[in-house]
């Protein structure tokens, strides 16, 4: 009876990697770095009209964390969601996908 062991449990390792949801990631150009340690990110999407199947633009603006303050206006950049870090930001910056060219004095 003492030598009685569990068959089928996963360590602790397992369990986390099994039950992390898939982050959700966004792409989109920096409008703004005005903030500190936060940017505006303006992600376009296409989508079909309900009625006339045009295709149409759909802009969304989304405040992300960037800690370092590696981003600049105009570059594009990958966004992951994070838990809320204040009332309108859940969102923190993953990657700058491509780097704006700038005007170089």
């Amino acid at each position: 009876m003492a030598d009685t062991q569990q068959v089928g449990t996963p360590d602790a390792s397992e369990a986390t990697e099994k039950t992390v949801p898939h982050k959700n990631r966004k792409v989109g150009e920096v409008v703004s770095t005005k903030m500190d340690k936060t940017i505006v990110v303006e992600v376009t999407r296409r989508v079909a009209h309900p009625l006339y199947r045009r295709i149409m633009k759909r802009k969304k603006k989304f405040l992300a964390h960037d800690e370092t303050g590696e981003a600049r206006t105009g570059d594009r950049v990958r966004i992951v969601e994070c838990r809320p870090l204040s009332k309108r930001k859940c969102w923190r910056l993953e990657a700058v996908v491509l780097r704006a060219k700038r005007a170089e004095d």
